[in-house]
C-alpha cells in the first residue's frame, strides 16, 4: 500500500513537468492551465473520499450489526482524503472545496433523503456501488497520467477501493430478493446523476488527459460486474445500464 511518504520520495527523485512531461507523453504538471483543471479535478476526489466516509458511518446506523465493518471502512476513506490533499499540496494547488460540495449535491441530497428514510439498499447503491464505481474508473484513467507523487497515492488508494465496492455487492446479493424493487428504483433515481457527473467534468478531465468516453466506459464496467455479482442477468443490466441515457 502505498504511503504519502513513500510517494513524496518517489516524486523527489522523478520530477515530470515542462518539457520533460511532454517527452513522456504526459501534461505539464506546472502549468497554469494544469493546476487550474486540477484545483477541480482534485476538489472533487477529496470531497468523494469524505462523502464516502461520512455515508458509511450513517449507513451504520441503519445497519447496527455491521458498524464496526462499515466505520473500518470510513477510516480507510479519511486516509484517502489525507493523501489526496498531499497530491495538490505537492502541486502547489489549492483545492475547489465549493466546486466539489456542489458538483457532489445532487447524489449528496438523494442519500439524506434514502437515509432519513430508512432505505439502506437506495444508500448502498448510491455510496457502495455508484460512487466506488465512479471512483475506480476515474482512477483507472487518470494513473496514466497521472505526477509521480499522486500516482503512488491513487494506486494504493483503488486497491482500497475494491473492497468498498465488494462490501455494497455482498450485501445487496445476500438481500436481492427482498430489495430488488428499491434497487432498480434506486438505479433509475441515481444512475443519470453519474452521468451527469462525468459530463460536468469532462473538459477539466480533458485537460488532465482523461478522456470522457473512456470514464463512462471504465464506470459502465464497473458498474456492469457490480450487478451481474449482485445477481442481475445481461438483460436486466442492459436496461438498468439503458437509465442513464435518460433523465
Amino acid at each position: 500500500m502505498a504511503t504519502v511518504e513513500a510517494a513524496a520520495a518517489t516524486s523527489a527523485a522523478s520530477p515530470v513537468s515542462g518539457g520533460a512531461a511532454e517527452a513522456c507523453g504526459l501534461p505539464d504538471f506546472s502549468s497554469a492551465t494544469y493546476k487550474d483543471a486540477y484545483s477541480r479535478i482534485n476538489a472533487i476526489v477529496i470531497e468523494g473520499e469524505q462523502e464516502a466516509h461520512d455515508n458509511y458511518i450513517a449507513i451504520g446506523t441503519l445497519i447496527p450489526e455491521q458498524a464496526d465493518e462499515l466505520t473500518k471502512l470510513a477510516r480507510m476513506e479519511l486516509k484517502h482524503m489525507k493523501g489526496f490533499t498531499a497530491c495538490a499540496n505537492n502541486l502547489g494547488v489549492v483545492a475547489d472545496m465549493p466546486f466539489a460540495k456542489s458538483f457532489f449535491a445532487p447524489l449528496h441530497d438523494n442519500f439524506q433523503k434514502a437515509l432519513a428514510e430508512g432505505k439502506v439498499t437506495t444508500c448502498l447503491l448510491i455510496q457502495a456501488i455508484l460512487i466506488e464505481a465512479f471512483a475506480i474508473s476515474a482512477y483507472h484513467i487518470y494513473i496514466p497520467v497521472a505526477d509521480p507523487f499522486a500516482r503512488k497515492i491513487t494506486e494504493g488508494v483503488v486497491k482500497d477501493e475494491y473492497t468498498h465496492l465488494n462490501y455494497g455487492q455482498e450485501w445487496l446479493k445476500a438481500n436481492l430478493d427482498n430489495v430488488r424493487e428499491e434497487l432498480e428504483q434506486a438505479n433509475r433515481d441515481n444512475l443519470p446523476l453519474v452521468r451527469k457527473m462525468l459530463e460536468q467534468v469532462a473538459g477539466d478531465a480533458a485537460v488532465l488527459q482523461m478522456d470522457k468516453e473512456d470514464l463512462m466506459a471504465d464506470f459502465l464496467s464497473s458498474y456492469q460486474e457490480a450487478l451481474i455479482e449482485i445477481g442481475f442477468t445481461g438483460r436486466e443490466i442492459a436496461r438498468m445500464a439503458a437509465a442513464a441515457l435518460v433523465g
